[in-house]
C-alpha cells in the first residue's frame, strides 16, 4: 500500500561532485553487470564497498548465476527489478527473490552462499549493493531476510514521485531494514513528468544516485541512465532535490561513513591484512560458513 506523505524540505540541495559510468564485467560464472561503485570509490562513499547494476533478456548473461561462493565482514542488500534468483547459503537459508523483492543478508563472521536464476528466457534485471560493517560486528552471526516487494514500504510524495524505503528513513516512513551505526538510506525512486523529490540528509553522509531510467536533474546538472552521481559533502546543505522532465527511475543510496581502514581480498572485507590471511585460512580450513 502506498501513503501520501507531506515532502521534505530541503532549502539547500546538494550538488553531484562526479558522475561514474561504471564498469562492464562479469562475476560469478559469468553473469554480466556493470560494477557502478567500484574499488576506487570505497572511501569516498564509506560505507558502502560496491555497487552491481544487472540487466538483461539474453539469457547467456545471466543464466550460470552465482554459484557457492564466501563471503565475510559486510552486508549484501540484494534488491530484484525483473526476474526470478534463488538463494541458498551454509547457514540453512533459502529463498526466492521475485520481481521487486529485497534479500538483505549480513554475512558477519562468515558463510557460504550461491545464487542461481530461475528462468531460462525473459528479462533478469537488478542491483547488489555491498554495505561495510563496523569493525565490532565483522565477526557477527550471519544474518539472512527476504522481503517480499508487497511488504516494501512505499509513499507518494504528492509531487509526482513514488518511492519503495528499503532501508532508513524517508519523509516519516520506516524502511524494512535498519541499521544503527552505518544509518544506511536506500529509496528506489520513480519519477513523473515533471516530478520532483527532496530527501533530507545528514550533511556528514557519503551519498549518490543511480539513475537507471530515464535522466534526472540535481541542482541544475543533468544525470542519464546508467551513470552514479556522486552527491557533494557541504556542511551548507540538508539534504538533495532532484527533478525530472520525462519519466525517470533512480536509486538514492546514503549513509554514515565508518571511518575505518578497509582490507578487501575478493568476497572478504576486514580492517587488517591479518584479519585477511585468518579469512582465508578459516575458508581453507572449512571453518566458514558452518
Amino acid at each position: 500500500m502506498t501513503q501520501l506523505v507531506q515532502t521534505e524540505v530541503v532549502s539547500h540541495s546538494r550538488q553531484v561532485e562526479q558522475q561514474v559510468a561504471g564498469h562492464p564485467t562479469s562475476d560469478g560464472a559469468g553473469v554480466k553487470l556493470n560494477r557502478v561503485l567500484t574499488h576506487q570509490w570505497q572511501r569516498r562513499l564509506d560505507p558502502f564497498l560496491m555497487l552491481d547494476a544487472f540487466g538483461s533478456d539474453k539469457p547467456d548473461d545471466y543464466i550460470a548465476g552465482f554459484p557457492d561462493h564466501p563471503h565475510r565482514g559486510f552486508e549484501t542488500v540484494t534488491y530484484m527489478i525483473a526476474g526470478r534468483m534463488l538463494h541458498r547459503d551454509s547457514a540453512g537459508h533459502e529463498g526466492l527473490l521475485e520481481n521487486g523483492d529485497v534479500q538483505w543478508m549480513t554475512a558477519g563472521r562468515g558463510l557460504i552462499h550461491s545464487e542461481i536464476p530461475q528462468q531460462e528466457d525473459g528479462v533478469m534485471e537488478g542491483f547488489q549493493l555491498w554495505l561495510n560493517l563496523p569493525a565490532k560486528d565483522k565477526l557477527c552471526e550471519p544474518w539472512y531476510r527476504d522481503i517480499a516487494s508487497e511488504a516494501l514500504p512505499r509513499f507518494s510524495n504528492g509531487q509526482g514521485a513514488a518511492v519503495t524505503v528499503i532501508a532508513g528513513h524517508s519523509h516519516g516512513v520506516t524502511g524494512a531494514v535498519t541499521r544503527e551505526v552505518t544509518a544506511p538510506l536506500y529509496l528506489d525512486v520513480h519519477m513523473a513528468p515533471g516530478a520532483q523529490f527532496s530527501q533530507r540528509l545528514p550533511a556528514e553522509h557519503n551519498a549518490f544516485i543511480y539513475v537507471y531510467r530515464g535522466a534526472v536533474s540535481v541542482a541544475g546538472q543533468s544525470v542519464p541512465a546508467e551513470r552514479m552521481a556522486i552527491l557533494a559533502n557541504d556542511a551548507a546543505t540538508d539534504g538533495v532535490t532532484v527533478q525530472a522532465s520525462g519519466e525517470a527511475r533512480f536509486l538514492l543510496i546514503a549513509g554514515q561513513p565508518l571511518r575505518e581502514p578497509i582490507v578487501q581480498y575478493g568476497p572478504f572485507v576486514m580492517n587488517s591484512q591479518q584479519e585477511i590471511y585468518q579469512a582465508i585460512q578459516d575458508f581453507r580450513e572449512g571453518r566458514m560458513g558452518g
